[in-house]
């Protein structure tokens, strides 16, 4: 039996345009501002925690030619040093830098002059969607995949399933193959199937 979980085809690459906002709507509208060169904003700092979406973000700024970088609050000294100064680099010739950290710059024991340079531009506290923002994201993605999603199947995921929105995705594109296997629509009960099955494997 082929083991549909893992097996399920890649996820769409992170972009602007297929992230889910929820919350964090005003931070999405500076990095398109920062893109359009709408703004003078050009220095982004996002933080908050695993699942927030800072990876998503930062990953599709850098799949459009934007400078970012992740993880602020892993850097050693040299490498806090060595983005400081591409800070002012990119100060100087008006370009574009999103960074992203686990907390706010100043509560991240960072050199003082580089949390100064974080804490400059606009930052933001990145938050967690909330059931209905990710029942409205699974929603969204299987209108895209042309599926027919009821209701109770996408309250049974956010109930019984892992709540990171990756998993629950991966989970859905796999209920989504398995019905076109079976050529049944979507159910609950197939739902626990797919998911019984792949315990078995």
């Amino acid at each position: 039996m082929k083991q549909l979980l893992l097996d399920i085809k890649p996820a769409s690459p992170p972009t602007l345009l297929n992230y889910i906002a929820g919350r964090n709507a005003e931070a999405l509208a500076s990095i398109n501002a920062a893109v359009t060169d709408a703004t003078q904003s050009k220095f982004i700092y996002l933080w908050g925690e695993s699942g927030s979406g800072k990876s998503h973000l930062l990953s599709a700024c850098e799949a459009i030619g934007m400078r970012v970088m992740d993880d602020v609050h892993m850097l050693n000294n040299d490498a806090q040093i060595d983005l400081f100064n591409t800070y002012n680099q990119l100060k100087e010739s008006g370009g574009i830098l999103i960074t992203a950290g686990l907390h706010a710059p100043t509560q991240m024991n960072l050199r003082n002059d580089l949390a100064t340079r974080l804490a400059w531009g606009l930052t933001y506290q990145l938050h967690l969607l909330n059931d209905a923002e990710k029942a409205l994201a699974l929603q969204n993605h299987a209108t895209e995949r042309g599926m027919r999603l009821p209701t109770e199947v996408v309250d049974y995921c956010l109930r019984y399933l892992r709540r990171d929105l990756s998993t629950l995705m991966a989970t859905l594109d796999a209920l989504d193959e398995w019905s076109l296997i079976t050529k049944k629509p979507i159910t609950v009960p197939m739902l626990r199937q797919l998911l019984q099955l792949n315990l078995e494997i």
